[in-house]
């Protein structure tokens, strides 16, 4: 009974680690793919503001909604002596830090320094649902982060695609999206017999990555994607456009921001 009760958590595992592993590369390769083969895609036409507004809305939703409470529930959680997590706003500390690092005026580097944001995300989610042991929690989870995956995927391959990275380059940036999140379940199975989610180096760990991680996507998301966008004279010049482009950005916030009702 125990080995089949330990099988159920593990095969529920497996396929969460397929099907993440191919909404997040179907998400991040839909608008590289689309860019060379669907003219509309090229980052020079009106749809791909409208693309680049989506992706924004769901990398910012991602940082605020998603990363930054856990940040604050992993640093101020009871579990942690009182001095100095209690009496120190570190997630504040550590995400302000990643927003004062200035403005990355080198796109290449931009898009690089957002998937480092990402990618640390994402390898915490995935270490989530490894050590989880509870199938009925582990299902609708799983579920939340294939569309998460896929949104998020959609929104960094947006801001690669326009990047205009050699070919070598968007291949290994859209392999390292698609595998963080398997490999973060990986390792979580890996780890289930000794992980403890209430130990303070776990809490330390994962609050001060995910208060990094939500400093460095809501900088970006804000500073190098939206304000870059919407003051592009295409845009201002176009009130039905910028119109469009609002509403993108909404959707897209808004898609993240009801997943984070499960994941």
């Amino acid at each position: 009974m125990g080995i089949v009760t330990k099988a159920r958590p593990l095969n529920t595992k497996i396929a969460a680690f397929a099907s993440i592993l191919v909404a997040g590369a179907f998400g991040v390769c839909l608008p590289v793919l689309g860019r060379t083969t669907i003219p509309a895609l090229h980052p020079d036409k009106s749809i791909f503001f409208l693309i680049k507004g989506f992706a924004a809305g769901v990398i910012l939703a991602t940082g605020f909604i998603h990363i930054l409470p856990d940040a604050f529930d992993d640093l101020t959680n009871p579990c942690l002596n009182e001095n100095p997590w209690g009496n120190f706003p570190f997630t504040g500390f550590v995400g302000d830090i990643d927003v004062d690092g200035g403005f990355i005026s080198n796109w290449l580097l931009q898009e690089e320094v957002l998937e480092l944001g990402i990618v640390v995300h994402s390898v915490i989610i995935g270490i989530t649902v490894g050590v989880s042991q509870n199938p009925s929690t582990i299902k609708p989870l799983v579920a939340a982060l294939t569309f998460h995956q896929f949104f998020l995927g959609m929104g960094l391959g947006g801001c690669i695609s326009q990047a205009e990275f050699k070919n070598r380059a968007i291949v290994t940036m859209a392999l390292f999206f698609s595998l963080t999140t398997p490999v973060g379940i990986g390792i979580g199975i890996g780890i289930t017999n000794v992980y403890s989610e209430t130990s303070p180096t776990a809490l330390i760990v994962q609050g001060v990555l995910n208060a990094a991680a939500a400093g460095i996507l809501i900088y970006m998301s804000l500073v190098d994607l939206l304000a870059a966008d919407f003051m592009n004279p295409k845009l201002q010049n176009n009130g039905k456009l910028q119109f469009a482009a609002y509403v993108s950005l909404l959707l897209g916030a808004g898609f993240m921001s009801v997943l984070a009702k499960w994941a």
